[in-house]
C-alpha cells in the first residue's frame, strides 16, 4: 500500500461514516423515528476519525509535510466530507507519494519510527490498530461529545 492509497482509503472511510452518522442524526432529530443510526454510526465514525488522524500523521511524517499542512489535514476530519476534499488537494500538490520513503537513517526519531512501521507492515498494522483502540478507549472514558 502506498501513502496515496492508504490516505485515500482512510479519507473515504471517514467521509462515508460521516454520511452514515449524519443520516442517523437526521432520523433521530427531524422525524424523530429512531436513534439506531446514531448508535451504530457514532462509534464507527469515531473509530474512522481516529484512524484517519493517525494515518494523516503517518503520511505527513513520511512526506515531510509542513506543520500547517499536517494541521490542515487533521482539521479536514472535522467538517463532513472534507477529508475527501483534502485528499484531492494533497494529490494535486504531490503530497501523497507512490512509495514510502526510506528514512531509516534519518536524524528524526519520528521519521525512523514511521520507516520502521512501514517496512514491518504487519507489525505496523498491529501498532496502528492498537493505537486506534487505545485512543478510542480514551475517548470513551472522556465521554461522548456534548451537543
Amino acid at each position: 500500500m502506498t501513502p496515496l492509497k492508504v490516505f485515500r482509503a482512510a479519507a473515504v472511510v471517514e467521509a462515508v461514516t460521516w454520511a452514515g452518522l449524519l443520516g442517523g442524526m437526521y432520523l433521530k432529530y427531524v422525524p424523530e423515528t429512531t436513534e439506531l443510526g446514531v448508535k451504530v454510526f457514532g462509534p464507527i465514525h469515531g473509530v474512522a476519525f481516529i484512524a484517519f488522524c493517525l494515518v494523516t500523521v503517518l503520511v505527513a511524517v513520511d512526506g515531510r509535510w509542513s506543520r500547517g499542512r499536517l494541521l490542515l489535514g487533521l482539521a479536514s476530519a472535522v467538517p463532513p466530507f472534507f477529508t475527501v476534499l483534502f485528499d484531492r488537494y494533497a494529490e494535486r500538490r504531490d503530497l501523497l507519494a507512490d512509495t514510502w520513503h526510506d528514512r531509516s537513517v534519518s536524524d528524526s526519531r519520528l521519521e525512523r519510527a514511521v520507516c520502521w512501521l512501514v517496512s514491518h507492515y504487519r507489525a505496523g498494522l498491529v501498532v496502528l490498530a492498537g493505537a486506534v483502540a487505545g485512543l478510542t478507549g480514551l475517548a470513551l472514558l472522556v465521554g461522548p461529545p456534548v451537543g
